[in-house]
């Protein structure tokens, strides 16, 4: 799953969020921050989470225009990728990932005020790493989403360099 999410910056004004999403495990695949709203970082997300965790079988978005272009439908159907987008204005066929937008929003993003993009792309990360790894879910009988993901607990490390746009 694909979504988007606006980072407000008192001093830098908005960043652009997106991140894929396994819906059974709640484990964020891949994510970027950007300055702009062009495409790339939305692409650039999604061929890291194929790159690394593979094809699923069905990649569901909203309809926003990133994920209703070409490039990206594209790049989904070239792996053999259904694509899956839910009903205009309905949060709730998204619910998974918006609950995620939520948990970052008030545990992360509304606690801070970030100064900088670096400083807001190194917060971003903390907290998503926390959410994959030390985060238990109820939903999950108190696992974490990679104890679900993968089965068990096993930590890979972020390149940083390979997440800012």
């Amino acid at each position: 799953m694909g979504n988007g999410y606006y980072v407000y910056t008192k001093h830098k004004g908005f960043l652009y969020l997106v991140a894929y999403m396994d819906w059974y495990s709640r484990f964020i695949l891949s994510w970027r921050l950007s300055t702009t709203l062009d495409i790339g970082f939305v692409l650039e997300a999604a061929e890291e989470a194929l790159l690394k965790y593979g094809n699923p079988y069905i990649e569901n978005s909203d309809q926003g225009v990133h994920y209703t272009s070409e490039q990206h439908i594209q790049l989904f159907e070239s792996h053999g990728t259904k694509i899956s987008m839910d009903g205009r204005g309905r949060a709730m066929d998204n619910i998974f990932t918006e609950r995620f937008w939520r948990s970052l929003k008030y545990e992360e993003i509304y606690l801070k005020d970030y100064a900088t993009v670096l400083e807001a792309f190194k917060n971003i990360e903390n907290y998503i790493y926390f959410y994959n790894y030390e985060r238990k879910h109820r939903s999950l009988n108190r696992k974490t989403p990679a104890e679900i993901y993968f089965g068990k607990e096993e930590k890979f490390s972020l390149k940083s360099a390979d997440l800012l746009s």
